[in-house]
């Protein structure tokens, strides 16, 4: 079975691996575990001046990536990677979710359009497929370091990325919630003791502190989360 693979198309290959040649990402890069292919977009430019880029129609300020330019470099990466998803990443898209995540990680990989400028030419992503995906509710000033989000959170579920890999299964989002505290040694830290819950031995008192915290953290802090869960919890 191949290992999955990331195929990146930006303006900028040299940003990558950037992190995620480091840590679990890139040790899992260099034992073969997932592979990181990355086009030069501006390589599928037809003009001397390899241009990508143009004025916006209707006037406005800034300039637009050129379909014709973008079309070409994506049927490229199609072509060596059929069966992937294609992924623009753009501020307007549907925020990520862990649950989007896992299910591009269970996949063959991801083809992911790294925009700049004002964007990209609408007909690109329309006669592409391009699905838009956006790292959080704020503007970045290209597709690279969401593209690198994406990865990096798809590549630590592959099989054989992370040691314990039990320890997923009690993440934030993983099962509707967001994650309980965590505590280790010393015992009392500048006055403060852990839970004594934590220390109890007793396995079923600790699911359920852990239980109880994780929805107090949750309804604080993103009651949304938790009104979903409910919801779902009771269909």
């Amino acid at each position: 079975m191949a290992p999955w693979q990331a195929t990146v198309l930006t303006l900028f290959p040299e940003m990558f691996p950037g992190p995620l040649g480091l840590s679990l990402s890139g040790r899992a890069l260099e034992d073969g575990l997932w592979r990181l292919p990355v086009l030069q977009i501006r390589d599928f430019a037809k003009d001397k001046h390899r241009s990508v880029d143009d004025t916006p129609a209707g006037g406005g300020a800034g300039m637009v990536m050129r379909a014709d330019v973008a079309a070409s470099a994506i049927d490229a990466a199609i072509a060596a990677f059929p069966d992937a998803p294609r992924i623009y990443l753009s501020p307007r898209g549907k925020p990520l979710t862990q649950e989007r995540v896992r299910s591009l990680a269970a996949g063959p990989g991801v083809i992911l359009f790294c925009g700049r400028f004002e964007g990209l030419d609408q007909r690109a992503i329309d006669a592409r497929q391009l699905e838009e995906i956006s790292a959080g509710d704020y503007v970045l000033s290209g597709g690279e370091l969401a593209a690198m989000i994406l990865i990096d959170a798809c590549v630590r579920l592959l099989p054989g990325v992370i040691g314990a890999e039990e320890s997923l299964a009690e993440e934030s989002f993983e099962n509707g919630l967001l994650e309980y505290p965590h505590y280790t040694r010393p015992r009392i830290w500048e006055g403060l003791e852990i839970p004594d819950a934590l220390l109890s031995g007793d396995h079923a008192r600790i699911a359920r502190w852990r239980r109880e915290q994780s929805e107090r953290i949750t309804a604080g802090r993103r009651p949304d989360l938790l009104a979903r869960k409910v919801l779902d919890d009771a269909t």
